[in-house]
C-alpha cells in the first residue's frame, strides 16, 4: 500500500487554483497541475434540477459496495490532490466565501457555460475586480467569436464536428462515422487546458500581469487531429488526399504471433531490410521496387503493413523479440487492458500506485508520469467526497464553523 505524501514538492507549489471545472475536460487538467503542487479548491454546487448535486462524474460507474456513491471510478481518476468545497451561490454567505477564495487564487479555471458564468457574476471582468491580476481560464465547447459560441459540447459532439468520427472511414472504407471508443476530446483539451494555465501564469511571473484565456474544445480537438490528418491539404491546391496513409492503413495494428501478438515498426529502410532478412524474405522484398525507398514505402504502406502479418506469425512473441531488439527495430509485447497492471515496464517504474482511501477503501491511482529532478510531483490527498473540506476552507478564510453555504436545494 502507497502512502500519501507528507509535503508538497512539484514545481507549481505556492500557486492556488479556483476550480469550477468538472467532468473530464477541466478536472483532468486541474489534476495535473494539483499533482504538481498546485493548490486546488473544488468548488462544487448543491443538487436540485442537476442530480444529486456536485461534479456529475462523481455518480458515473460503480464505487465498492459500502464506500459513498460520489467516488466514482472516474472521478477518482482525475480528481486527487483536490480539495471539495460544497457552495450554494444563491446564499450571500456562499458567494462570499467564493469572493474570498477568489481573492486569495492565482488561476480561476471554470468549464461552466460563459453565459452561465455572467448569470452568477462570474464572468472575467466581475472576477478581475476582486483579483485583478487573476489568470482567469474558462474552458468552452466552441470559441466565442464562432456561431456555435455558448453551445453545450460533450465528448460525442466535439469528435464529430472535429473530424475525428471520420477517420475509421478512410481506414476501413466504410463510410459510416464513427467515434473513438475514448474520451479522447475531453482529455486532449484537457492537455490544452492544463499548458495555457501554466503559459499564462508564467506571463504573470514575468509581467505582473493575469489575463483572460480562453480554450475552446473543438478548435484545439480540430488541431490535434490535423497534425497528420491533413496532409496533402496542407497546400493550396492539394497535392494529395486527407489523413495519414500510414497511420489510416487498416493493416496499422498489432500483429499476430504464434502465442499473442506484438507491436512492431520498422521505420527506416535499413530496419525493413533487416526484418525481412531475419524473417526469411531478405531478397524478396528488398528488391521490391514498390518498398525500395522511403517515398515507395509510403505509397504502398498496405501492401507493406500486410507483409508483416505473413511474417510475425511464424515465430513467437519471445523470438521476435529476442531476434528484433538487438537490431534496435522497434516492437513491444502487445498488452490486453487486463496486462497493464503486469506489464514489467510499468511495474518496475511503479505506475500504479495502490492507496487505502479513508472512505472508498483500496483502489489504485495512475501515478503523475513525468518526472521532476528538483521538483517531483507528488499524490498528496485521496479524491475528496462532496463538500469534505467545506468547513476547513472556510475556516481559513475566517468564516465561522456554522456558515450557511451548503444547502442541498
Amino acid at each position: 500500500m502507497t502512502e500519501l505524501a507528507t509535503e508538497i514538492t512539484g514545481p507549481l507549489k505556492g500557486v492556488r487554483i479556483v476550480d469550477m471545472t468538472g467532468v473530464v475536460f477541466g478536472a483532468y487538467a486541474t489534476q495535473m497541475l494539483a499533482d504538481m503542487g498546485a493548490e486546488v479548491i473544488k468548488v462544487e454546487f448543491p443538487g436540485g434540477r442537476r442530480g444529486a448535486g456536485g461534479d456529475i462524474m462523481r455518480w458515473a460507474g460503480q464505487p465498492p459496495e459500502g464506500a459513498p456513491a460520489d467516488l466514482g471510478p472516474i472521478f477518482m481518476s482525475i480528481n486527487r490532490n483536490k480539495r471539495s468545497v460544497l457552495l450554494d451561490l444563491r446564499e450571500q454567505t456562499a458567494r462570499a466565501a467564493l469572493n474570498a477564495l477568489i481573492a486569495e487564487a492565482d488561476v480561476f479555471a471554470a468549464s461552466v457555460r460563459y453565459d452561465g458564468l455572467k448569470r452568477l457574476g462570474l464572468d472575467y471582468e466581475a472576477v478581475q475586480t476582486i483579483r485583478p491580476d487573476i489568470v482567469y481560464v474558462h474552458g468552452a465547447g466552441y470559441g466565442s467569436d464562432g456561431p456555435y459560441a455558448g453551445e453545450p459540447a460533450y465528448d460525442d459532439l466535439i469528435q464529430s464536428a472535429s473530424g475525428l468520427a471520420d477517420i475509421l472511414s478512410h481506414t476501413d472504407g466504410d463510410p459510416t462515422p464513427r467515434l473513438i471508443p475514448s474520451l479522447i476530446a475531453d482529455k486532449v483539451s484537457g492537455l490544452f487546458m492544463g499548458q495555457a494555465i501554466l503559459a499564462a501564469l508564467f506571463h504573470r511571473q514575468r509581467t505582473g500581469e493575469g489575463q483572460f484565456v480562453e480554450v475552446p474544445m473543438l478548435e484545439c480537438v480540430t488541431s490535434f487531429n490535423l497534425v497528420e490528418h491533413m496532409f496533402g491539404h496542407v497546400f493550396e491546391p492539394p497535392t494529395g488526399q486527407w489523413t495519414y496513409s500510414r497511420v489510416t492503413t487498416p493493416h496499422r495494428k498489432p500483429h499476430p504471433t504464434k502465442d499473442g501478438y506484438i507491436g512492431i515498426l520498422p521505420y527506416s529502410g535499413l530496419q525493413w531490410e533487416q526484418f525481412f532478412e531475419v524473417a526469411g524474405w531478405g531478397e524478396e522484398i528488398t528488391h521490391d521496387p514498390r518498398f525500395a525507398t522511403d517515398a515507395a514505402r509510403t505509397q504502398n504502406i498496405q501492401a507493406l503493413y500486410a507483409l508483416l502479418d505473413q511474417a510475425t506469425v511464424t515465430k513467437t512473441t519471445q523470438e521476435w523479440l529476442d531476434l528484433l531488439r538487438p537490431l534496435s527495430i522497434p516492437v513491444i509485447p502487445m498488452n490486453r487492458m487486463a496486462d497493464l497492471m503486469q506489464d514489467e515496464h510499468l511495474k518496475a517504474v511503479g505506475l500504479f500506485e495502490r492507496y487505502d482511501h479513508p472512505d472508498a477503501g483500496a483502489y489504485y491511482n495512475v501515478r503523475p508520469p513525468v518526472r521532476f529532478s528538483k521538483t517531483p510531483a507528488n499524490i498528496r490527498r485521496h479524491p475528496p467526497k462532496l463538500g469534505e473540506h467545506t468547513a476547513e476552507v472556510l475556516a481559513e478564510l475566517g468564516f465561522a464553523p456554522d456558515a450557511d453555504v451548503d444547502k442541498k436545494g
